[in-house]
């Protein structure tokens, strides 16, 4: 990816690196209020079927390639090449970083988006996976909005469905960044997750979005809820307008920190499926 394809994306996208120690919200005990998914209609998916080998439908996605640091430090080069991202002939996406020289960087792996294919405001949003794990490992599913070309991040809004330290295995973190609420200074808290390591199992991570609520979910138990009121001071509500969808590993970078002597390559996410879905009316 050149600069300029940067501009406003990831050049100013301080983004999914945020410092949860200085967001001001901790995890509490998590909420056993379930969703109702009789409550919603199935209007996008991707179930990764295919040939082994094979990249992830040009219909539904597209790779967003390059390697110098998206605005967040990261060391990794991502590429469209199958094997970074590929199906693995049993219904699934592989994502794979792995450590190799490639276009001036240590790292490769890959990042996927539905921009200009999928996007969507409000609905629920979900994909089951299965984490990779390892110091500096950095993998996501999250949202940017649309518009960013026309008014810049974080103004465009950012939705982080679940991200991952691969140091800690047990955890994730949900968040939003907008105007006033960004990088460091998100909105979001961390998730320990019951059952222990992430990366033995498959998970389910949603987003629950209203216009005037947003809600986290880890397998069918909330553990977050945002509304607009819990934005700091004056700083304005910018989720009411379509955002797409975003897979990647990172490897390196703000929020992970680097990778070191214990970190092992390959590392893959493996995703069974990923579903959106709207209120039935």
């Amino acid at each position: 990816m050149t600069p300029s394809r940067l501009l406003p994306w990831f050049a100013l996208l301080g983004c999914m690196a945020c410092d949860p120690a200085r967001s001001g919200r901790t995890d509490p005990p998590p909420t056993t209020v379930q969703p109702s998914h009789q409550d919603w209609k199935l209007v996008w998916q991707d179930e990764f079927d295919g040939p082994a080998g094979t990249p992830p439908s040009t219909e539904r996605w597209s790779a967003d390639v390059g390697g110098d640091g998206w605005g967040n430090g990261q060391y990794e080069h991502n590429t469209a090449r199958p094997e970074n991202a590929s199906l693995d002939g049993e219904g699934r996406l592989v994502i794979t970083a792995r450590r190799e020289r490639y276009q001036g960087n240590d790292y490769t792996s890959a990042r996927y988006t539905t921009r200009g294919k999928f996007e969507r405001t409000y609905g629920r949003f979900e994909a089951r996976i299965q984490l990779p794990t390892g110091k500096g490992i950095w993998p996501a599913f999250w949202m940017l909005g649309a518009n960013f070309n026309q008014v810049g991040w974080p103004t465009c809004g950012e939705i982080d469905i679940m991200e991952h330290r691969g140091q800690l295995p047990a955890i994730v973190r949900g968040s939003l960044h907008g105007p006033g609420y960004s990088g460091g200074e998100n909105v979001g808290q961390e998730h320990v997750v019951a059952g222990g390591r992430l990366y033995e199992d498959f998970h389910v991570f949603a987003v629950e979005w209203d216009p005037d609520r947003i809600r986290w979910f880890v397998d069918d138990i909330a553990f977050m809820e945002v509304t607009p009121r819990d934005l700091p001071g004056n700083a304005r509500w910018v989720f009411d307008h379509p955002h797409f969808l975003i897979l990647n590993v990172a490897v390196g970078g703000g929020f992970v920190g680097p990778v070191d002597g214990t970190t092992q390559f390959p590392q893959q996410m493996r995703v069974d499926y990923v579903r959106a879905y709207s209120r039935v009316e």
